[in-house]
């Protein structure tokens, strides 16, 4: 029996999809948070590869989505996402780069399911995540 007020369409509340921007690069951390707020994702910024691997393997509930640069110092993002993935293999990848074209992913020590070259536009990097997460419920 319906209850007053509640709709046939009402469903529980999923939980937020999670994604992780790592970027050593704070201005364009912000740019990515800008992009994909208005999709009501959880967003978590690094700055730091390394530190954000610390968060992923401590993390109770991981990201569905990693997007990561590739130029970041010590730590590159392809060898960042192996590392992530070797602890949570279906993890979803998009790969940022303006150092890099997209046939690092060729030989890349990680599986990555998207590239997008930088500079980008917002929205492009709004699809491309739209694009990479259908399917998850």
């Amino acid at each position: 029996m319906k209850r007053p007020g509640q709709s046939r369409s009402a469903r529980p509340a999923r939980a937020p999809i999670r994604i992780w921007l790592v970027d050593d690069e704070p201005l364009l951390l912000d740019l990515a948070e800008i992009a994909l707020k208005p999709d009501h994702y959880a967003l978590r910024k690094f700055t730091d590869p390394e530190l954000a691997y610390k968060a992923f393997v401590r993390a109770r509930a991981r990201p569905h989505l990693v997007v990561t640069d590739y130029a970041m110092g010590r730590l590159n993002g392809c060898d960042f996402l192996a590392r992530c993935q070797h602890l949570h293999p279906q993890i979803k990848t998009i790969l940022l780069s303006g150092t890099v074209g997209p046939e690092i992913v060729l030989n890349a020590s990680a599986r990555i399911d998207r590239f997008l070259g930088k500079p980008y536009q917002p929205e492009t990097l709004a699809q491309l995540v739209r694009s990479v997460l259908a399917g998850i419920p």
